[in-house]
């Protein structure tokens, strides 16, 4: 087997990753407006689901932008929720920081549970949104609440998934920002050129393995 055979693995490795760099690269620049950032999260994952799930794609650049654009009004919608609550979640933390310490430790145990749950769930409303904005033609339009309710249910219908992926995005996370500190223009510089991407590859084998439950 020739080492550099288009077909080969090596060169399919390379393809892939060219791909996620660029994907990287577009998510990084379509988020920068912030309210975007549904958007933007949707058509990466609606890639590297396509990467994993070995669909027929056009230029990676023309689906991510295709992407973007069947999703730019649910997924923005769903950002707004997703950072109200989040939001919600950090002033209920600075309200538990000024109790005394008795009542800090009973409402500390109710934050982290909404925290826990927040992750859960949030992680699969994006590529919720993407999959389902795939399936419009079929008939099969979904509401941001509709995603929600299915991101919550799928977060507890497929738990070894569910803590997989999130275990991916902490990480990720920990070795880029936590693990060596000095490296921090390193991780950052990481981050974006190609670790978003990556990150949400990963996290896609499990998604997919998740999304069969919706099928069944």
């Amino acid at each position: 087997m020739k080492l550099f055979d288009p077909e080969g693995p090596l060169m399919s490795a390379l393809g892939t990753l060219s791909d996620l760099v660029f994907c990287n690269l577009l998510f990084c620049l379509f988020s920068l407006p912030l309210f975007t950032i549904g958007a933007s999260a949707s058509a990466l994952y609606d890639c590297t689901l396509s990467i994993v799930e070995q669909r027929e794609a056009s230029f990676i650049a023309a689906q991510f932008w295709q992407a973007f654009r069947r999703n730019f009004r649910r997924a923005t919608a769903l950002w707004l929720i997703l950072l109200t609550a989040a939001l919600f979640l950090w002033a209920y933390s600075r309200a538990v920081d000024a109790l005394t310490a008795d009542l800090q430790r009973l409402y500390r145990v109710t934050f982290w549970i909404l925290a826990f749950l927040f992750l859960m769930g949030g992680q699969y409303v994006f590529p919720l949104q993407a999959r389902f904005s795939r399936m419009e033609g079929a008939g099969k339009k979904k509401s941001p609440w509709d995603v929600l309710k299915t991101a919550y249910f799928l977060s507890a219908a497929a738990l070894p998934q569910t803590l997989g992926v999130a275990g991916i995005a902490i990480a990720a996370v920990y070795v880029s920002f936590f693990m060596n500190p000095a490296m921090l223009q390193t991780a950052v510089f990481l981050w974006a050129f190609a670790a978003f991407s990556v990150t949400a590859y990963l996290q896609s084998f499990l998604v997919v393995k998740a999304f069969r439950i919706l099928d069944q």
